[in-house]
């Protein structure tokens, strides 16, 4: 995976999140319950009730990009842009 700068802030939430929430969900997550703005770069990672999944969040300057880890691949997301329920199946 290509970040868009070389130092890039990875925050970890340390609760489990509802796999049900889109990229929107979780940034509206990021700031109303971790206090932090969804809009800087930093990459937001979250794991499943059962810790077997993961889902990540950032800011890439034009919207905020979903990847959810689905087996051994990466599912990208849809964009801020697209709904929150979109997804491109192809591996990233």
């Amino acid at each position: 995976m290509i970040f868009p700068s070389n130092r890039v802030r990875i925050m970890v939430a340390t609760k489990p999140v509802d796999f049900r929430k889109g990229h929107d969900g979780l940034a509206a997550l990021v700031k109303n319950e971790l206090h932090k703005d969804p809009f800087t770069g930093t990459v937001f990672v979250f794991r499943s009730r059962k810790a077997d999944r993961l889902k990540l969040i950032y800011w890439d300057g034009s919207g905020i990009v979903g990847l959810q880890e689905a087996g051994r691949a990466l599912v990208h997301l849809a964009r801020h842009q697209g709904r929150s329920d979109d997804a491109d199946p192809r591996p990233v």
